[in-house]
């Protein structure tokens, strides 16, 4: 039996640009957060470039749209990481800091491990969610599907290498 990992990307629209005053207090807790979620057990990776973080990527036509992805061991890890830390703090006051989002801004998908998935697959998977629910394809926290390794079998990994992340 092969082992996988949960690769999650989450999107946000920002109220303002991130240098105005009403981000001050999101982007004064990235660093923190990021460090938290690197340090949390179960935690694989996450997208950055070299500042840390992922805020410069703009992956979208809407200028204002964050993109964030990581790797996780396991969804129950993902979930602690999300729910019982300081990240919870930030999810509470999201709507201080980013509009309400029409749609899904939230997609899972399992990985083998070791695999790290490209920014391009990843808005491929919230779009498939959010045109067709939830499949083994792109599944959300509130249907997440147990792995399905013949599924998983019938992907063609190479398929997205070409879009690996920075």
């Amino acid at each position: 039996m092969a082992t996988y990992h949960i690769a999650q990307v989450n999107i946000a629209r920002m109220k303002a640009p991130l240098d105005d005053p009403l981000l001050a207090g999101f982007v004064a807790r990235l660093d923190e957060i990021n460090a938290l979620a690197d340090a949390s057990p179960g935690f694989v990776w996450r997208l950055q470039t070299s500042a840390g973080n992922a805020t410069t990527l703009r992956p979208y036509d809407d200028n204002r749209i964050l993109f964030n992805m990581s790797v996780w061991q396991t969804v129950e890890a993902l979930k602690r990481y999300i729910y019982h830390t300081a990240h919870a703090q930030l999810l509470r006051q999201r709507q201080e800091w980013f509009d309400k989002f029409d749609g899904v801004y939230v997609a899972l998908w399992w990985v083998p491990a070791g695999y790290i998935p490209g920014i391009d697959e990843a808005k491929k998977r919230l779009a498939y969610l959010d045109a067709h629910g939830p499949t083994q394809f792109a599944f959300g926290f509130k249907s997440v599907l147990p792995l399905d390794e013949e599924f998983q079998r019938g992907i063609d990994w190479s398929c997205f290498q070409s879009c690996r992340a920075a």
